[in-house]
């Protein structure tokens, strides 16, 4: 409840008193202009950097990888812009830090060690049943598409059989 209490209460009103700070150094007009400024160029570096991301999980997936690295950068990428066009010094920060490669790269690490941790801690559970794990042999499973020949599963017969035929 407090780091929440703390994030909705506390940091609105720590980036409210900055702005007023910043406002009284700079002047009201420049403070505006600094806040439009910062949600424009976010704004842009934040669209530039997603297409980038984007087109790199898109490459991963048809090489047949799993693109985690690069949905960490493009969630990364999406708090940054949300972050950078909200008005405040502190949102505005943390933004265009996320928006550098090197400091998302610290901040995986530092996310990958917390998740680790709580699995050795129990804190993780994962359940699966044997259906959901990718084979690459196919046992007990369906191809991926476009593996049938003729780009097609054989179709099954699967009506169930009449009365009539049951009795033989």
């Amino acid at each position: 409840m407090g780091t929440l209490l703390l994030l909705f209460v506390g940091l609105p009103a720590l980036e409210l008193w900055l702005l007023i700070e910043v406002g009284r150094l700079i002047g009201t007009l420049e403070t505006i202009a600094l806040i439009v400024v910062t949600g424009i160029v976010g704004a842009s570096m934040a669209r530039q950097q997603g297409l980038r991301v984007l087109s790199e999980v898109q490459a991963r997936v048809a090489a047949g990888d799993m693109p985690a690295d690069s949905l960490v950068d493009g969630i990364m990428i999406l708090v940054a812009s949300a972050l950078l066009v909200t008005p405040g010094v502190l949102t505005d920060a943390f933004g265009f830090l996320c928006l550098i490669p090197g400091f998302r790269a610290l901040v995986k690490g530092e996310v990958v060690r917390r998740f680790e941790k709580a699995v050795e801690e129990n804190r993780v559970h994962f359940h699966y049943t044997e259906s959901s794990i990718p084979r690459s042999d196919h046992i007990g499973g369906f191809p991926f598409p476009g593996e049938f020949p003729g780009g097609q599963p054989p179709m099954k017969d699967v009506t169930p059989p009449r009365d009539d035929e049951s009795s033989s």
